[in-house]
Formats: C-alpha cells, sequence, structure tokens
C-alpha cells in the first residue's frame, strides 16, 4: 500500500536524481556501504496512486518504480518483491510460470484483497531467480535517481496456503536487500511486524508501516528501528493518536487508494 508530511519542494515530478539525499533533504548517517536512510522525524508524501508535486514542506517520497522521483527530496522507490501486480500477470505466466506459487491442484495461490498472484520463494534456487527480476527493478531504480527501495508484501507467507514459510521470505528479502545495497540504496522493511526484530537476517535499513497505529505495533518497529520508522495510516483517529503517541516519527495521513491530488477522495495531512 502507500504516504506523506511537510520543507520546500525544489521540483515535483520530473527525472533528476535526488542521490546524496544528506543534502538535498537532510538523510540520515550512513547504512550498511554507506547507504542514506531517510531523515527522521521528516514529512513525508506516499504517492503509489501516481506521481504529483509533492505539497510544499514534504522532504521524502515514495512512488511506484515506473514512475520517476521527485528532484530535490529523498525518494523512495516501491517495489512488490513478493506478488505480481495484475498488469503483469500475463508476463509472468509466460516468462516465469515456474515462479508462480500455486496450490496442491496447480493454480496459482492469489492474494485476493489486491488480486495479485503470489511469488514463490520457497527454495534456495527460486529465491535466487526471484532476486534477478527483482534486482533489474532495482537498478531501474537507481538509474532513474532514487535513494532507496521499499519491497511490499514481505507478509505473503501468511496467505500463501502454508505453501510458503516467514524463513522463506525472510531468506528472500536478503537477498533483495544485498541487491539494493550492492546499487548503494538503501532498503525498507514493508510492514510484517511480527518479524521487525529479524533486521538483521533481513538486511533491512528503515521501516514502512502502514497502520501501525491502527493495530498496535508503531512501538514494534520503533525497537527494531529506532526513529527510522515511516508510517502511514487511513484512519484520522489512528493518525492523531500516532501524532501523539510517537512525535519522533515521520506519519501521514492518505486516503486508501493513495489517489493523486486533484482527485476525488484525496486526502494528506502530516503532523
Amino acid at each position: 500500500m502507500r504516504s506523506v508530511v511537510i520543507v520546500m519542494v525544489l521540483a515535483a515530478c520530473g527525472g533528476g536524481s535526488s542521490k546524496a539525499a544528506d543534502a538535498k533533504a537532510g538523510g540520515d548517517g550512513d547504512g550498511p556501504g554507506g547507504v542514506v536512510l531517510p531523515p527522521v522525524n521528516a514529512p513525508i508524501d506516499y504517492q503509489l496512486g501516481g506521481a504529483y508535486p509533492p505539497p510544499a514542506g514534504v522532504k521524502i517520497v515514495s512512488r511506484d518504480r515506473t514512475e520517476s522521483p521527485a528532484a530535490g527530496l529523498y525518494n523512495i522507490c516501491y517495489v512488490n518483491g513478493f506478488q505480481i501486480q495484475p498488469g503483469e500477470a500475463s508476463d509472468w505466466m509466460t516468462n516465469h510460470a515456474d515462479l508462480i506459487l500455486r496450490d496442491s491442484g496447480g493454480q496459482p495461490i492469489i492474494d485476493t484483497d489486491w488480486n495479485e498472484m503470489l511469488i514463490d520463494v520457497s527454495t534456495a534456487a527460486k529465491r535466487t531467480a526471484v532476486a534477478a527480476i527483482v534486482g533489474d527493478w532495482i537498478d531501474g531504480c537507481k538509474q532513474k535517481g532514487f535513494d532507496a527501495i521499499e519491497i511490499d508484501n514481505l507478509d505473503s507467507f501468511t496467505r500463501s496456503q502454508n505453501k510458503l514459510t516467514e524463513a522463506n521470505n525472510v531468506a528472500a528479502m536478503a537477498l533483495f536487500s544485498a541487491a539494493a545495497h550492492t546499487r548503494g540504496l538503501a532498503i525498507a522493511q514493508k510492514n510484517a511486524a511480527e518479524i521487525a526484530g529479524k533486521k538483521a537476517q533481513l538486511g533491512t535499513d528503515f521501516a514502512v508501516a502502514e497502520e501501525c497505529n491502527t493495530f498496535d505495533e508503531c512501538q514494534t518497529y520503533r525497537d527494531g528501528y529506532g526513529d527510522h520508522v515511516l508510517v502511514i495510516e487511513y484512519v484520522r483517529a489512528d493518525f492523531s493518536k500516532g501524532c501523539s503517541q510517537f512525535p519522533t516519527l515521520s506519519i501521514v495521513l492518505r486516503d486508501r487508494d493513495l489517489v493523486p491530488e486533484g482527485r476525488s477522495g484525496y486526502v494528506f495531512e502530516g503532523c
């Protein structure tokens, strides 16, 4: 899923590298291999539903890998590494059919909430093959000028009809993290609070947490990542609670569909 908060935007939707984010957007410290982490407690916008000029004051933006980064800000590239976007299903069925997770009858296992087939990371060989595909996507993010990666659906094992284990997904995530670090990019754990304590095994640098106030999970992420936690809320009461209880975290209120500004249903507010 998808977030925002508030400084001075240098530019909006165009290409433009945002590396050296420590100078441009106050990126914090060095992660493994000298990667720059997102600035702590900085305004963030979560634009997975489509890119648009970030609101004034925003320092961090997350966009889909098909988009370009926002010039002058710290940019996170969204990659669905454990499930298949509906628009890419036919390509996977044609070119990577052996990497689609299947039930006992041989049919693809689908996350019905998002109509996404699950990716099979159940063996070391399949994880290596998937990591090569995801590595190409990470290359694309790097070439466009993104500063970091967030890999979605780390918790796909909970929807796998017991065909995947937590250990399978942790091992796959470690490969994705290594790919990001090799390219000089930071990488986030996306959701899956139950394994935030496995940061070392995951190889991740910060967390992107949807609705952690709704599910009382924000402290769990902080236990693993300190203040390097970006929070997206979709319910105003939970957003307000988070702003009060976790004033050192980046927290944004967005609409669930993450529609671009100007479209019906658009919601954006930062603490």
